[in-house]
């Protein structure tokens, strides 16, 4: 239990920084994030036409039928807004929510490689990477066929993040 607790504790402030470094000062997200000089424009049109909520445009109303709705659009703009009405900066919760999220996240896979028979520091690293591979393809990736956004600080983040949490559970947990 001593194991579990203090991989995940450990192995979840490791997550944390990485990802705190990868949004912040190493900046690896910054295509998602786009600055516009018209950006106060936007945002009072937005204000003016749109209640708080998660939009895909353009789009068929609810409960109305469209004969090919997909070739009605094609070659036309498109945009999804996530839009709401006031900023909330609650920066310590969200960073605690983070932060807890992690934790959890690095228990679960530490207390499916305390599982598993057989273990070296080799299977442990990879087991890691393969788990962020899989949130990082069956999420993002999968997300970014659809919708073409930008996944690669993702890739990276998932590979990182991942690899520095293996590096240490397979450290710490064949002690």
């Amino acid at each position: 239990m001593k194991k579990l607790g203090i991989g995940a504790l450990l192995g979840g402030i490791i997550l944390f920084l990485w990802q705190f470094l990868s949004w912040s000062v190493l900046n690896i997200h910054s295509s998602m994030q786009a600055y516009t000089p018209k950006q106060d424009e936007v945002l009072k049109a937005l204000n003016e036409n749109l209640e708080e909520g998660f939009y895909y445009m353009p789009n068929t109303p609810p409960g109305q039928e469209h004969e090919n709705p997909m070739e009605a659009y094609v070659g036309k703009p498109w945009a999804q807004v996530y839009y709401h009405k006031a900023y909330n900066a609650s920066m310590g919760a969200n960073m605690g929510r983070g932060l807890f999220v992690d934790i959890i996240a690095v228990l679960l896979l530490a207390w499916l490689l305390l599982k598993m028979n057989n273990t070296n520091f080799q299977s442990i690293l990879l087991s890691s990477l393969a788990v962020g591979m899989i949130g990082y393809l069956t999420t993002v990736y999968t997300n970014s066929i659809w919708f073409q956004t930008h996944t690669m600080g993702d890739l990276i983040d998932s590979i990182v993040s991942w690899g520095l949490v293996g590096a240490w559970l397979g450290w710490w947990l064949k002690r």
